[in-house]
């Protein structure tokens, strides 16, 4: 799965420390997110959209 984690992030002007607190993670959990190496739980996924103003299907799509 990949998304757009990073281009949103940089985009809200959030650093991963700060998006990792918004959704209640750690900050590695933000960097294995954006480099595709971690898939998310609907739950993360949900609140991560949130977070970055978007929706979950613009925020993660298939490849």
């Amino acid at each position: 799965m990949k998304n757009n984690i990073k281009k949103l992030r940089i985009q809200s002007g959030l650093t991963q420390e700060e998006l990792a607190d918004k959704v209640g993670v750690r900050r590695e959990t933000i960097v294995f997110l954006e480099q595709g190496r971690y898939n998310p739980s609907l739950l993360l996924a949900h609140k991560a959209a949130k977070a970055l103003k978007t929706s979950v299907d613009k925020l993660f799509y298939l490849k």
